[in-house]
């Protein structure tokens, strides 16, 4: 299926009202079965689902990873995808859109979670990785530079992994949530590792993002854009290190700045 689509628009510029066509990015509702059971509707891009099935699954704690799943049919006609898995987490399928408040990794401070995910977070992040900022500015400009759709549409979000050199796997999707899963399926289904990589996101660094990379496992996220106080909370509690505001010649460090070396 296609990932964009051209709609003919009227547009103002300098001063003027013409004809155009505008590319617009298509959604798609996936609703996915898993053992015959309904479980969820995801409002996508229409590109790489299976992998965004796996990690869906996977970072919502249904399955814990491939060896879990036997088969995936995608019927892109109807927009049906059914998995076949030998193993259910049935907690976690029931319980997964339910939020309850906890003690953040045992320190006695609240937090909403979702239900399903303390399990999923509760550990501190321990990766090797380091970067210096020369590899952050390099990173974020490859990054970018594969970020076609986003720029002809302005209606997605990106999400990529990273070592410090290489730029190993590019994910766009209209949903945050389901580009980061994207990534992390291509991972899983091709048995990368990602405690020794970084995470870039496009936009802004949520709380849900941030916990999203956690459970990934990646211990260093990158953005152009901020996050949230929350997500600086969490980052420093689960020892993520959070980079955002990376322009022109600067970022600011939010957490685990022991992670980022100077040049």
């Amino acid at each position: 299926m296609e990932t964009t689509a051209g709609l003919g628009i009227r547009r103002f510029k300098e001063g003027h009202m013409f004809d155009d066509v505008a590319t617009v990015a298509v959604e798609y509702p996936m609703t996915i079965y898993v053992n015959d059971d309904e479980l969820v509707t995801i409002v996508c891009t229409p590109e790489y689902t299976e992998d965004l099935v796996v990690g869906f699954l996977t970072s919502e704690g249904i399955v814990r990873g491939m060896a879990d799943i036997d088969r995936i049919e995608m019927i892109e006609a109807t927009g049906h995808v059914k998995v076949t898995a030998n193993f259910v987490n049935k907690f976690n399928a029931k319980y997964r859109a339910k939020r309850y408040i906890t003690s953040c990794c045992g320190k006695s401070r609240e937090n909403f979670y979702f239900q399903s995910d303390a399990s999923l977070v509760e550990s501190r992040n321990e990766t090797d990785l380091q970067l210096q900022p020369a590899e952050i500015f390099d990173l974020m400009q490859r990054f970018e530079a594969d970020s076609d759709i986003f720029r002809q549409t302005g209606g997605v979000h990106n999400a990529a992994l990273c070592s410090r050199d290489e730029v190993i796997c590019v994910r766009m999707d209209i949903g945050r949530h389901n580009a980061l899963d994207k990534i992390y399926g291509h991972c899983l289904k091709n048995n990368i590792s990602m405690s020794d990589k970084a995470i870039i996101f496009s936009g802004r660094i949520s709380s849900e993002i941030l916990v999203k990379t956690a459970k990934i496992g990646c211990g260093i996220i990158l953005s152009r854009s901020a996050p949230t106080e929350l997500a600086i909370e969490m980052a420093r509690e689960l020892n993520i290190t959070a980079v955002g505001f990376i322009r022109g010649d600067g970022f600011s460090v939010y957490s685990g700045h022991e992670r980022i070396l100077e040049n």
